[in-house]
């Protein structure tokens, strides 16, 4: 058994406009050649796809349901010559991004809508590693660019670009002590600290540490169910703490040292050795062209 894309193509068109002569007008073919070419496809396939009774052609019920094989072949046709003309272009065929968990999540929504919009046949990898696992993995190869909040210092061999801040609050529990106070500096050093922590054993992961007694922990949304039930306190991001079920029972304190945020500077990261291809630069391009600033959706 043997067919041809052409005949498929005759097929869904005579079974989608309901003759052979308006399939034949679709694909700009004389009406016998559409004729012939469902004809022998019904030989190769050795069933009747039309019953030719009345004026028109009409779908037999093998024809309605081989009818939607076809169309999935046909759109895999088109598919396969799109990541073609995609590949011939020099179009990246896969990405792999690491984003820290400190970048707003509904700021990627749109921009990721977009990019699969632009390029359709690039599969892509995101990553959510924390702190400076996101450069550690561009450095290596593993992720081709990268989201991080600032490291005080990057390897060299990667290059970088500021896309925008991130506000830190100090989060606790209503029934921690530094609830009930104007909090100041001295007083953080003497309760325990929730700490995001980063499987790296980099300088990073003690620049945030204040207090003597710290837990660490390998994510943001766990942070903030410790802090709820009494815990710890710890520093975290606005966007987090609006979208954690545990928000009702969280306090930012007033500080009595600093202004209310702590602002956290995010870079964007790649190797400098690795050329970009096209996908990789227009989301460098969007995600420096992100704002300076990251409000939260109700923000």
């Amino acid at each position: 058994m043997s067919f041809s894309l052409d005949q498929l193509q005759a097929f869904v068109a005579a079974a989608e406009t309901g003759s052979f002569s308006a399939a034949g007008r679709r694909l700009r073919k004389a009406q016998s050649a559409i004729s012939t070419q469902i004809s022998n496809l019904e030989t190769d396939l050795g069933l009747p796809l039309f019953t030719r009774e009345g004026r028109n052609p009409a779908l037999t019920p093998a024809g309605q349901r081989l009818l939607l094989e076809a169309r999935v072949m046909l759109d895999r046709r088109e598919h396969l010559l799109g990541l073609a003309r995609s590949l011939e272009q020099g179009v990246e065929n896969r990405l792999v991004i690491a984003i820290d968990e400190l970048y707003p999540e509904h700021a990627l929504g749109a921009l990721f809508a977009e990019f699969a919009r632009e390029f359709p046949f690039v599969e892509l990898e995101i990553l959510f590693p924390l702190m400076e696992d996101v450069s550690k993995l561009v450095q290596e190869g593993t992720a081709d660019l990268g989201v991080m909040w600032r490291q005080e210092v990057l390897p060299p061999e990667l290059g970088f670009h500021t896309i925008g801040w991130v506000a830190l609050k100090l989060v606790c529990g209503r029934d921690h002590p530094l609830a009930k106070t104007r909090v100041e500096w001295e007083e953080l050093k003497r309760h325990r600290q929730i700490l995001v922590a980063a499987r790296s054993d980099g300088p990073e992961k003690q620049r945030m540490r204040v207090a003597a007694e710290v837990w660490w922990v390998e994510s943001h949304w766990v942070i903030l169910e410790m802090v709820k039930h009494g815990i710890g306190w710890a520093f975290v991001s606005d966007h987090v703490i609006a979208a954690s079920p545990a928000a009702p029972f969280l306090v930012t304190p007033e500080l009595q040292f600093d202004g209310q945020d702590w602002p956290v500077a995010m870079e964007l990261v790649w190797h400098k050795q690795r050329p970009c291809g096209p996908a990789a630069a227009w989301l460098r391009d969007r995600f420096a062209a992100g704002g300076a600033d990251f409000a939260s959706p109700a923000g």
